[in-house]
């Protein structure tokens, strides 16, 4: 082994399991980080549950306990610690305060480990002083109280997960999945979380935000939805994309196809057509040596300048800092003091095509 070779070692996500946890929602991490593997087949991560006492059974929400081996010790060796929800955070989720045994266990943390919580398990971060002066978001039907209670957080309900960096945090349930694909896309890039997501059976990225989940009136299912109109689009990105062209794919008017768009994807057409732009460049600048100007065309921004505001207002990097990072598998612009923010939806420049 060369001098000045580092020793592989794969990236530790250590899981912090909480009484009243979700089955489910715990059973994310390992899912998703469980199955990367570099070109010589090795894990890219590590996956390990602990808790807040000594090895021993954690309760859940369901009629049975689960036996977790690693106790808060665990948490001093992870590169990532990750807490899903749980409905049993007392005076956590009364007060917005830790309890002594929850606030020595996030003590072990080392400084500079990344964090993230999925749907309620931001209340732990929050009360630790993790969030203060950040974005953050959690299940929709908490958010208002969450803002209630952390007023220094600035709590956004519109969207499926925030990436602040070294703090990320996601909506409700399976919104985590979309923040750990999400992380393993940022370290690794999106041939490798593409290929989880397969394996998973679930979509590389979801469309929208958590308003399409909000509870409203159903529309008739006798009425035309705008999935043949979105496939459309997605095959013509390249060009120019009217609104009026796409509420006549649906034989419907301008009006009529907005509304019923919005309601399906929780966006409207605009964003999500900008959305989808942006997928093809960052698609593109990842997988390919095209130059800035071409990928910009293909992706139907026209110019560079237009496609460096959109991928700077939707990642918070230019295209060349992005193609830099990701084609290295790090996971944030070199020598960036501010992490990006992904996730949002309907958070777009003045001026984005249709």
């Amino acid at each position: 082994m060369a001098v000045d070779e580092v020793p592989f070692r794969p990236h530790r996500v250590v899981v912090l399991a909480l009484d009243g946890l979700l089955p489910f929602e715990l059973g994310i991490p390992h899912r998703i980080f469980g199955r990367p593997k570099d070109a010589e087949g090795r894990l890219l991560y590590e996956v390990v549950t602990c808790s807040v006492r000594p090895p021993g059974p954690v309760e859940t929400d369901a009629d049975f306990a689960i036996d977790v081996a690693h106790g808060p010790e665990a948490l001093a060796t992870a590169d990532t610690v990750i807490v899903p929800a749980s409905y049993e955070l007392g005076p956590v989720f009364e007060q917005g305060v830790l309890t002594e045994e929850l606030a020595a266990a996030l003590a072990r943390i080392r400084p500079g480990t990344r964090l993230a919580s999925i749907c309620t398990g931001v209340y732990v971060l929050a009360a630790a002083g993790f969030l203060d002066g950040r974005p953050a978001t959690t299940h929709w039907a908490d958010a208002e109280r969450l803002q209630r209670l952390f007023p220094r957080v600035d709590v956004d309900a519109d969207v499926l997960f925030i990436d602040d960096g070294d703090v990320l945090t996601s909506a409700g349930v399976a919104a985590g999945i979309d923040l750990c694909l999400h992380m393993v896309r940022r370290d690794h890039g999106t041939a490798v979380a593409n290929d989880v997501a397969r394996r998973t059976v679930v979509p590389p990225h979801r469309d929208g935000g958590q308003a399409q989940y909000i509870e409203r009136p159903v529309p008739d299912p006798r009425q035309a939805t705008t999935t043949a109109a979105r496939a459309w689009a997605l095959d013509r990105l390249h060009e120019p994309i009217l609104l009026r062209d796409m509420a006549e794919r649906e034989a419907m008017s301008v009006r009529t196809f907005t509304r019923r768009f919005r309601e399906e994807a929780g966006i409207s057409p605009g964003q999500w057509l900008t959305r989808q732009r942006v997928e093809r460049a960052r698609h593109l600048l990842e997988s390919s040596d095209l130059s800035v100007d071409r990928i910009a065309r293909d992706a139907g921004f026209g110019t560079a300048q237009s496609m460096r505001q959109h991928l700077q207002a939707a990642l918070g990097v230019t295209p060349t800092a992005y193609r830099r990072t990701f084609r290295t598998g790090g996971g944030r612009e070199a020598g960036s003091g501010r992490p990006q923010v992904a996730g949002r939806a309907g958070h777009r420049p003045a001026g984005a095509p249709v």
